[in-house]
């Protein structure tokens, strides 16, 4: 009797067949090929409010990701995220533009506008970088903030590069022969306009970003972040070069951020300084700590949510008890949504340290180890 319940047993510990593993496996194929054609298919269905709203989602994915990499992976924490955003958005404007409104514009193929507009905003990190190498915590925060309030100074009052307090106008942006504007082509019998046709290049970008961060994290540079965010000290002693870290990993945030603004930019077809100010930090910092700090997977849920959620309350607020259309009674939808965001970081914080992708990643654990072990949690 004995021997029968060691064999019992030891077939339990013992590793799972291939099949076994193609099973678990299986249904996680399915969910990310059904969100792919999902995502390749919102063109053709979906009016311009909704695509619009999905690219303002894809551009603060994006940008969330780089402050992760920083704030989540690295542990320093940035309030001027916005400012990096308004580099790469106005770059993109004066790099691309002709100079035929009266403002400034260097007149260049716009996909190369694009990525200069990226390279300007991580050398804006870089130039900041000798400070956030030897800062950290609150006195980080407080000298990045510095740089939304300097941002803000120069938008208003540079006048030839970012038009004021009006702004500009952004050159649609021309790549292998197709302009992404609002004239119509047809494809499969639907009209694609400037929506549709960037939905598919903000795909490609958040992908990119997306992969490109991962790696990033699950390598050797992602190991040594994660040693500078739980022990600087120790890392240190143990050869990690911190400061350099540090400043490296700013540098690649700004870039992001500089993406993320080009790509704003794009969607908007015009950029205003107003946009651009300390309430966008702090959406930036709701996002990462919704989704989960130091997640890629994280990054994109929380800009989801935070970036949509304004959307969806403007989009129906006439039926939304308490919520109004804005400049009428009631709660404005951009305040509404604060309102719930802000709401959702304090029960994040209480009771889902790790976001919304840390609950994920604990239920998927307790649901393989019941299926491992199913005799454990009785």
């Amino acid at each position: 009797m004995s021997e029968v319940l060691h064999r019992d047993e030891a077939r339990e510990r013992a590793p799972r067949s291939g099949l076994h593993r193609i099973r678990l496996v299986r249904p996680r194929v399915w969910a990310w090929a059904v969100a792919v054609v999902l995502l390749l298919a919102f063109p053709f269905y979906l009016d311009r409010f909704w695509l619009e709203a999905g690219l303002f989602a894809m551009a603060a994915a994006i940008g969330a990701i780089g402050i992760n990499l920083l704030t989540g992976a690295t542990g320093q924490l940035s309030m001027g995220h916005a400012f990096f955003l308004a580099v790469g958005a106005y770059g993109y404007c004066v790099l691309a533009a002709d100079g035929g409104d009266g403002l400034t514009g260097l007149g260049l193929p716009t996909w190369l506008a694009a990525v200069l507009a990226v390279l300007v905003a991580g050398l804006a990190g870089g130039l900041f970088s000798p400070i956030s190498g030897r800062l950290s915590g609150a006195y980080l925060g407080i000298a990045t903030l510095a740089l939304v309030f300097i941002g803000q100074h120069i938008m208003f009052n540079a006048h030839d590069l970012t038009g004021g307090a009006n702004g500009r106008d952004v050159p649609p942006l021309s790549l292998f022969g197709l302009t992404f504007d609002d004239r119509e082509i047809d494809v499969a019998a639907v009209p694609f306009g400037s929506a549709e046709k960037l939905w598919y290049a903000g795909l490609v970008l958040l992908a990119a970003c997306a992969l490109f961060a991962r790696g990033v994290l699950r390598g050797r540079p992602g190991r040594a972040m994660n040693a500078i965010r739980d022990h600087r000290i120790a890392a240190g002693v143990l050869g990690v070069p911190v400061a350099r870290h540090r400043a490296a990993v700013f540098v690649l945030s700004s870039m992001y951020a500089g993406l993320a603004g080009v790509l704003l930019a794009l969607v908007f077809q015009r950029t205003v300084p107003d946009y651009f100010g300390i309430t966008l930090s702090l959406d930036y910092l709701a996002m990462i700590v919704i989704g989960g700090l130091g997640s890629v997977s994280g990054a994109v849920a929380g800009a989801a949510f935070v970036s949509l959620l304004p959307q969806v309350l403007t989009r129906y607020s006439d039926t939304l008890p308490l919520v109004s259309a804005p400049g009428t009674d009631g709660i404005a939808p951009g305040e509404a949504a604060r309102y719930l965001y802000g709401a959702a970081v304090v029960l994040v914080v209480l009771f889902l340290p790790g976001g919304l992708t840390g609950a994920v990643v604990r239920r998927r654990a307790r649901t393989r180890s019941a299926r491992t072990h199913p005799g454990e949690e009785r």
